[in-house]
């Protein structure tokens, strides 16, 4: 099974899930937002799947960072326009693959999926 990490190489959480996906022998490839973006369809899917409030990083730098107006009256069409100018704004790490769409880093999701 051949799986798509999709997050930014220097955070904490996507270096957790690397080592995770490692050490349980699980295949993926490595989609960096830094270099190659974030594209609008697969965001805009992944919201149909999981919600727009579950992609979306309000937690981060970059979101506090964001002018009140882009942080007022958030929509999804809103939320995916910010997220595709700025990929750090998506909450990471995002693994898509044989049948999984999983948002964050938690052990026991990825044993659940992939274990």
């Amino acid at each position: 099974m051949t799986l798509t990490l999709f997050g930014i190489p220097n955070c904490d959480t996507v270096k957790k899930v690397r080592t995770w996906l490692d050490a349980y022998g699980v295949a993926y490839t490595f989609h960096d937002y830094k270099k190659l973006g974030a594209d609008r369809d697969k965001l805009a899917a992944w919201a149909g799947e999981v919600g727009w409030e579950n992609l979306l990083n309000r937690a981060g730098t970059t979101f506090r960072k964001l002018s009140d107006a882009d942080r007022a009256d958030l929509t999804e069409a809103k939320a995916i326009d910010l997220m595709v100018a700025q990929p750090s704004l998506i909450k990471r790490p995002v693994v898509e693959g044989a049948g999984a769409l999983l948002v964050g880093f938690k052990p026991e999701m990825y044993a659940a999926a992939f274990g």
